[in-house]
């Protein structure tokens, strides 16, 4: 029984040890970010473009079944302030639905007013996004290729404030921070911007600032056809092919410019099935691509350090695998950790770990100069919300987890896109959309067994008067429970 008491300790020990060193690798990139600032407080200014030598731009916008939000897409992209006559639009629809019609009838109307405006229609889908956006690639005339997902709304001024960086023949591609339109439209819509706020600022700005690898995250940039060519085009072998191209590129020597001061709004997945589908592919992708990348970038000649967080970069997905080990292993460790005499104080130095997860949250969500309300607003906003933020994390733990292995051995899926409704106020709803999930995947049982899981050890823990783990089973408790409800709440809402 000892032995068994020791192996519990070791693998919840090693588990809470890469978790601490995942913590700390966030860490270096604030650091990284805050140093950036510090240096560079008034901004960088790239060289202009002159009018009469601005570069001919195509506008990509690959699109699957959005009925209820290309219009406003189409309508928006044509109200760019760059010279009608140095920009074309192609709309890649591989849609199967009302989509098309709709589409071809926006397009005859921008036709008519003097865009050049197209709608590509494959006869074969394949290879989902990456496909469409290989074959759009040479149909594009544009040395630019900018890319937009169907639920994207970018400024007017977006190519104005992407393209001059370009002047720097070295700049493969521009990256912009997303903007939320839906933010505060639930818990669900707020805990995401949580997240997102900070892989647009201290991750992304962090890898800039620290000469990492950077991403593109597959929509809301500008890319040089030049540099897709260059580093093999886009690949449907992975379900972030961004991530995959991003790499690949930066190995050729080209580099990525990530700008946070230029926002490009979006709507964020109101209901819990189309955030799982999208957390889903970005979690395998990840798994995917480090599968495909790492071997390559150890490889190569990059500095030792570069390689070293490039591979936590590309394995960030994985730390889901050890949150949901760490939940599940502390649960005997109410038992075991007095049974053999130790000091729980000991677990204390992970605490550091924790600290850095916060204070980045913090930088990214109350600090950074993104928003206009007031300081102590934003704070109390932070503290409320943050603990809820890692209740759901832990909680699509298991969710993710199944995603991870599945990327990592190899397994395929097609890519299933994350449906989205033109929600943008309290008003609008969901209810009788097309789109949704109608069948419970056989996780979801296992997230509601897993609330009652820890719901029963967070009694026992009172009931044996050992409270060291008790706010964390009650956080993955809240977590598991409200995934598993939501899910099966959203489900319902078909109709």
């Amino acid at each position: 029984m000892t032995i068994l008491y020791y192996t519990i300790l070791t693998i919840y020990i090693l588990a809470l040890i890469y978790i601490t060193i995942y913590c700390l690798f966030q860490f270096h990139l604030l650091f990284n970010y805050k140093r950036y600032y510090w240096k560079n407080k008034n901004g960088l200014s790239p060289e202009t473009f002159e009018k009469e030598e601005l570069p001919f731009v195509t506008i990509q916008l690959p699109i699957f079944n959005e009925m209820y939000v290309v219009e406003r897409l189409i309508d928006n992209i044509t109200k760019f302030d760059y010279p009608k006559d140095r920009f074309e639009i192609h709309i890649l629809d591989d849609s199967t639905d009302e989509t098309v019609e709709i589409t071809r009838r926006k397009v005859e109307e921008y036709r008519a007013k003097g865009f050049q405006i197209e709608q590509i229609i494959r006869p074969i889908r394949k290879g989902f996004k990456a496909g469409a956006l290989k074959e759009g690639t040479v149909h594009a005339k544009g040395e630019f290729l900018a890319i937009f997902d169907a639920d994207f709304l970018p400024h007017p001024d977006f190519l104005r404030r992407t393209i001059p960086h370009f002047k720097n023949p070295k700049v493969g591609v521009v990256q912009t921070r997303w903007q939320h339109i839906n933010q505060n439209y639930s818990l669900i819509t707020r805990l995401q911007a949580l997240q997102l706020n900070v892989h647009f600022t201290v991750e992304q700005q962090g890898r800039k600032a620290g000469n990492c690898m950077l991403q593109f995250n597959g929509t809301a940039g500008v890319w040089r056809k030049k540099t897709i060519e260059d580093a093999g085009g886009w690949e449907a072998d992975t379900l972030t092919e961004d991530l995959d191209l991003s790499i690949r590129t930066q190995l050729k020597g080209w580099q990525i410019v990530y700008l946070e001061k230029v926002g490009s709004p979006a709507e964020l997945p109101v209901e819990m099935n189309g955030l799982k589908s999208q957390q889903f592919r970005w979690m395998k992708g990840g798994a995917e691509t480090a599968r495909k990348m790492l071997p390559t970038v150890w490889k190569s000649d990059l500095p030792f350090m570069k390689k070293v967080h490039t591979t936590m970069h590309l394995l960030a997905s994985s730390v889901f695998v050890f949150v949901f080990i760490l939940g599940v292993f502390s649960v005997p460790l109410i038992h075991i950790v007095p049974a053999l005499g130790i000091d729980a104080n000991i677990f204390a130095v992970f605490l550091i770990g924790w600290m850095s997860i916060i204070s980045i949250y913090y930088v990214a969500n109350v600090q950074a100069e993104l928003k206009k309300e007031p300081y102590l607003k934003m704070l109390f906003k932070f503290i409320v919300l943050f603990p809820l933020f890692l209740a759901l994390s832990m909680g699509l733990s298991l969710h993710n987890t199944f995603a991870v292995f599945q990327g990592f051995i190899g397994k395929k899926s097609p890519f299933v896109r994350t449906p989205k409704f033109n929600i943008k106020v309290l008003t609008d709803t969901v209810q009788k959309r097309k789109y949704l999930a109608t069948k419970i995947p056989m996780t979801t049982f296992l997230e509601g067994f897993m609330a009652l899981y820890f719901l029963v050890a967070s009694i026992a823990g009172v009931y044996l008067q050992n409270t060291m783990f008790l706010a964390f089973h009650l956080l993955l408790m809240v977590g598991y429970g409200a995934i598993f409800f939501f899910t099966l709440c959203h489900l319902k809402l078909k109709g």
